[in-house]
């Protein structure tokens, strides 16, 4: 009798969880602007909840992919990293403020796009949840800020001037992907301008032999994590007109990016001798570009879950080649 019963009832209770579990997949996803993904964001009033998402708040990987480059800078100009920690501090909150106003001028540009792309179609302006002119108030609150933190980097002259110079890739490259089949590298000249900053802090110049090939490195890097990531974007933009460097390379995609990293191992290993960096240093470098291989060999160029798994996974590019040179100034 008790297992004739429970034969029963347990088709029913089974239905019932399914339509609990869909319910609180449903109202939770990440992807809807009424539901901050973290406990932290949630704690802060609604009324907030579409900038956090116009400035990419909830996703913090975007904001260590601008700052890596700033640190990996800053650490190769002197062996004093511990005295150096309040400049990387300082580097830390512009990266945050700088990368959330690429990404509120991007939206500003792409709305009209961005409503006709599945990933994108929920951003606070492409469905409304913001208004052109708040957008616009919020940019001028980022830059403001912006600014405020170049200002109190040392030698502000010098940075000042350095750091201005990047204002224009920071404008041009929302409007990339209109008129070039190579958004991605824009987007490198721009995410990896901290090559040059972090060393003119700390000097109040700039080492072009040291510098120059990191920046070139961090731009390969940057080449190899985005295309990847604009896979996932691709037939939405081949609708909609939009140029890309997955749809550029298309099938030819790997062996290209598989040129890029070696371009990034090999700028890495020429800022390493330019500053006599010891042997953890290329050590740590070419795990690093073991794991770019590693991403482009596994990538599945049409599975958008895997290509975001890949992107995710620069955390540890950036973090890899960071302890490098930490490590090769050590020893």
């Amino acid at each position: 009798m008790i297992a004739l019963r429970a034969r029963r009832i347990y088709p029913q209770l089974l239905y019932r969880s399914k339509l609990i579990i869909s319910s609180f997949s449903t109202s939770s996803s990440p992807s809807s602007p009424s539901s901050p993904p973290s406990i932290f964001l949630r704690t802060l009033p609604a009324v907030l909840h579409p900038y956090i998402y116009l400035a990419r708040a909830d996703k913090p990987i975007g904001t260590m992919l601008l700052l890596y480059p700033c640190l990996w800078s800053t650490c190769l100009a002197s062996p004093s990293i511990l005295q150096h920690l309040p400049l990387m501090a300082l580097f830390g909150t512009g990266a945050f403020v700088m990368r959330g106003a690429g990404c509120t001028i991007n939206d500003m540009w792409d709305k009209d796009f961005d409503s006709q792309v599945a990933r994108t179609k929920t951003r606070p302006l492409a469905n409304k949840d913001l208004t052109m002119p708040q957008a616009t108030a919020f940019l001028a609150l980022q830059l403001s800020a912006g600014l405020g933190v170049l200002l109190s980097l040392p030698h502000p002259s010098f940075c000042f001037q350095l750091g201005a110079a990047s204002l224009p890739l920071v404008a041009i490259y929302p409007t990339a992907k209109r008129w070039t089949r190579f958004p991605q590298l824009l987007l490198g000249m721009t995410f990896n301008w901290g090559a040059w900053m972090g060393w003119a802090a700390v000097h109040g110049d700039v080492c072009v032999a040291a510098c120059a090939p990191m920046y070139v490195a961090g731009v390969a890097w940057t080449m190899v994590y985005d295309t990847l990531y604009a896979h996932q974007d691709k037939k939405d933009d081949v609708k909609i007109g939009l140029k890309s460097t997955a749809i550029t390379f298309g099938e030819n995609t790997k062996p290209i990016l598989h040129g890029f990293t070696a371009v990034f191992g090999a700028g890495l290993a020429t800022t390493g001798m330019m500053t006599d960096m010891a042997w953890p240093y290329y050590l740590g470098v070419a795990a690093s570009s073991a794991h770019l291989v590693w991403q482009v060999q596994t990538a599945d160029l049409d599975d958008p879950e895997n290509l975001a798994v890949r992107f995710k996974s620069n955390q540890g590019v950036g973090a890899g080649v960071l302890a490098s040179i930490v490590a090769g100034q050590i020893f």
